[in-house]
This record gives structure tokens, sequence and C-alpha cells, in this order.
């Protein structure tokens, strides 16, 4: 039987619990202290019975200090045992928790299933037969401190492990009692840092296709999506090329894997090969010394997202064309050839086609990315569903500030159908934002909306565009051909200066009649 002896803290009442017990005949096999200010006796007797503990009680509370006797399922150390059990129990990954000799004290269920043993036979058995090349306790001695993601092998598999000492309060090493052993698989790291954003991702239903042009694109999008190839898709900046190549990757059988993106527009080359394939142990001057996962590796068995991969340099275009070949790749500092099974998706803001021409990118990778190729069109082709894409960023915004949703000016929206949107649907939005901060009413008016350039000289002025090609280019060529002639009156002066030879200039002054007077 065990028992809680609520008490007051003072010397020797404990020698009197006990004095009463020993007069009883009762053998006490274990007792703790406990109580948030050390005011209950928790006493395991085993041979202690009910009709015993009745006669007792009324002896126990009349010891001075006591307050009150009752009997408890559990010893403190006994919950708590428990509760750290089917805690560690629940966990996934594996837990050790391993001694300075190097030998596992504790585990869990998926610890004891990693090494292949039961949970009762874990303790006394040494780490290092299961652990290669690692020396956990000189590697607790030298640190003295936490250490996260240590790449280790365990049982042939590779694990990112953190690592927790058990330390006194003592400055010292003899103080330290070992170190708890957490292990994650590293090809499954990416599945949770996943798992933790996937609340963010979004699928097709959140594309606006308002447009009839963009309605046909997340058409061609959908039957893409289950498609196992490469994924190039190509669009003006502010377009939402990322929010489609997501929508593909959750619409296609890795959609619960994980999907990673980086810019590779916007890292030197040094820097995007390490996030893109990671780094061996060591591998460099200020690298960390147990090495680190590229986003290759996080991304295994899901889709990884290249955004502007037309400004790759020649050496990350070659190992991402040898990833696509191959299925494999090492990572920087290490000989270890690394295979895994991942879906490429890129994105681009240039015509990857002519690169190729000028030589400035790999034709060999343009055609391993375009096996499936998708358009997206810029905002000022798209006006046909200009209105309830605004009005839909009215109602976010208006949802984000905490006003009233305020109505659009048909003003207002002649002036937003007026511009030409460089920065597309990414900065309509913005500036729908604004207008609905700067707006005191419930309608947006024109006032509202602040447009850079808006209402600037076009670059053709007044140029009368009416006619087919050859007649504007005609008219064009003509003026400006009136426009120089005075300044370089000659055929070889005009013609040095436009770049071109005297005689085509001849040739165009007599078809326009330039220069006849």
């Amino acid at each position: 039987m065990r028992i809680k002896i609520h008490c007051q803290n003072r010397v020797g009442i404990l020698r009197d619990i006990l004095e009463l017990l020993v007069d009883y005949g009762i053998n006490v096999a274990r007792g703790e202290v406990g109580g948030e200010q050390g005011n209950a006796i928790y006493l395991h007797c085993p041979n202690l019975i009910n009709l015993q503990f009745q006669a007792l009680r009324a002896k126990f509370e009349a010891i001075t200090g006591v307050f009150g006797v009752k009997r408890v399922g559990l010893m403190p150390s006994e919950r708590r045992h428990l509760e750290l059990n089917a805690l560690l129990g629940a966990l996934e990954f594996p837990v050790l928790s391993v001694d300075m000799g190097g030998s596992i004290v504790a585990a869990n269920r998926a610890a004891a299933g990693l090494l292949g043993v039961r949970v009762d036979e874990v303790p006394g058995i040494a780490l290092s037969r299961y652990v290669e090349d690692f020396d956990l306790p000189e590697l607790v001695r030298a640190n003295r401190s936490r250490i996260n993601g240590l790449r280790v092998k365990v049982c042939g598999d590779v694990f990112l492990a953190d690592i927790a000492p058990l330390q006194s309060e003592h400055d010292d090493s003899e103080a330290m009692a070992g170190a708890v052993l957490t292990l994650h698989r590293a090809d499954r790291v990416g599945e949770r840092i996943y798992q933790v954003r996937k609340q963010e991702l979004r699928g097709f239903d959140s594309i606006f296709q308002s447009s009839k042009v963009m309605a046909a694109v997340v058409r061609e999008a959908r039957r893409m999506a289950p498609l196992d190839a490469p994924l190039l898709i190509e669009g003006e900046t502010g377009t939402g090329k990322e929010l489609l190549a997501r929508a593909c990757h959750l619409a296609s059988p890795r959609g619960q894997s994980p999907f990673m993106a980086l810019n590779c527009a916007g890292l030197p080359e040094s820097m995007a090969e390490t996030e893109l394939f990671g780094y061996g142990p060591g591998a460099f001057e200020g690298a960390r010394a147990e090495g680190k996962l590229g986003l290759l590796e996080l991304t295994a068995g899901g889709t990884l997202f290249l955004d502007g991969v037309g400004e790759m340099s020649p050496r990350l275009q070659a190992k991402l064309l040898r990833f696509l070949q191959d299925g494999c790749f090492r990572r920087i500092g290490s000989d270890e050839e690394v295979y895994l099974d991942v879906r490429v998706t890129c994105a681009t803001q240039v015509d990857l086609s002519e690169l190729c021409a000028r030589g400035e990118f790999r034709e060999d990778l343009y055609h391993r990315l375009n096996v499936l190729s998708l358009h997206i069109p810029p905002l000022r082709e798209c006006l046909d569903g200009l209105q309830p894409l605004a009005e839909h960023f009215l109602d976010r915004a208006s949802r984000q500030i905490g006003c009233p949703l305020p109505g659009l000016a048909p003003v207002a929206l002649e002036k937003l159908g007026r511009y030409h949107w460089p920065g597309n649907v990414r900065q309509l939005e913005n500036v729908l934002f604004q207008a609905v901060s700067l707006c005191e009413g419930a309608m947006v008016k024109p006032e509202h909306i602040r447009l850079p350039g808006y209402g600037a000289a076009q670059p053709l002025g007044d140029f009368s565009l009416e006619g087919g090609l050859d007649a504007i280019v005609g008219r064009f060529e003509k003026a400006v051909l009136e426009r120089l002639h005075g300044e370089f009156p000659s055929s070889r002066l005009l013609g040095k200066r436009l770049g071109v030879s005297h005689t085509t200039i001849a040739n165009k002054l007599r078809e326009h009649g330039v220069g006849k007077d």
C-alpha cells in the first residue's frame, strides 16, 4: 500500500511517523518527500493492509504537525516514470539516454526498434555497437552544451541527432551524467518542416480565375500536375509563378511530401550551391562541423521549386543537370553520392531559349527542364477579369486592416484598367491594400489609387499607330531621318550616326523624300 501524509515541514516529523509504523511491525520499502513546499511524505508499505491502515489513520493524525493521511495509487517518482514512458513511447522518433561510459541507459520503443531489441534489453548496450565513428561521451565533454542537427549513421541509416547533456550545477566534465540523444531521419526532416508550413500552402482553388486567359492556364496546370516530370513556369514578376507551382505540387501524388523553394536570382553562387546541395563535415572554413543538409535532401520525395532559374551560374547548371539525369549529386566537400527522388519545378521571367541562343544557359539543361511548360500571362492581358480580382483584393485588405469593406468607384476601376501593371497581380494587391488604408469613406476613389508612372508620357508620345506594321515603321523611320538630317546633313555622316552604311541611308532618304529641298 502507498500512503500520502500531509504534514508540517518540521524537524523530527518523519522519525515520529516511522516509530509508529515500527510499533505495528509495518515495513517501509521506499519513502519520498513531495508537495510544493515539501509538505507531504509518501511511503510505500508492501505489507500494510487496509484494516491496519484504518486503525492507524487516527494515530497518524494525532502526531503533531500531521494534517491528514490517505491512500494513493502511485509514488511521485513512479508517476513521473510512467508519464515519461508514455510520452517517449508516443514519439515516432528514437530517443536514448546514454551515460558517460557510452552505454545506453534507457530508450523508447522507436529507439529499441531501430536497434532491433526489446525495450527491457536496452540498458547496458554499448552505443558504439550501432553508431559509426561517433564518441558521444567525448563529444559531450568537449562541447558541454546542447548540439543540434549532428549527422550520424545508426545501423547504416543517416540521422540528424540532437544531443542534450545531462549535467549538474558544477562546471566540470566529471559532473556530467551523460546525454539524451534524439534521432531524426535525414530523409524525413523536410517532411516535418513541410507539415508545419502546410497550412500556408494553397491549391488551385485559391488562384483567382476571373480572366478567361488565366482560367485556361489553370486548366492546363491541372492536367500537368499529376505527371511526374519537370515543369517549367514562365511569366513576368508578380504573376504568381510560385503559387501555381505549389498548386501543382498539392494536386500531384507528391502532395503530402515536402515542397521547398529556392530563389536562384537572390543568392551568390557559393551560397546558392550550399543551400541547394548542402555540404559535408568541415567542408570549408566556418562550416558546421557536422555538415549541412541541402534543400534537395530536405525535399526527398517531394517537389523542389527553383525560381529565377535563368540566373543560375554555369557551375550550378551542370550540377542540376547531373541530378536530373542520374538522380544523384555530391555535397560540397564530400565524395559520397546521394540518391534522391525529387520532382523539379522551375520558374523564369526571361526566355530561356534566347539565353541558350546567346550561350548563357545550357541547352541540354533547358530541354531537361522544359518537359512540361506553362506560361502565366501578365495582368495587362487579363483585364477582362480585373473587376472581380480587384474586389477580391479589397475584401482581403479590409479583413487584414480590420475595417468595413469599401466599394470600388467606376472611375477608380477605369483608372486601374488604363495602367500597364509592370508588377502584375502582386502590384495590384499592394496598390489596393494602400487604397483601403487611405479610404475614409465607403468607396475607393481614383485619388486613393496611387500608381507609379501613371499619366507619364508614353515612349511614342502622340505618334500614330494606325495602319499595318510596315506603315507604322515607315512613319517612324521617316520621323527619325527628318529629326537627325539637320544635324547630319550627308548620307555618310547620318549613316555613321545610325550605325549603317551610307548607301542604306541614301536609299532611305530617297524612299521617304527627306532632304530633297
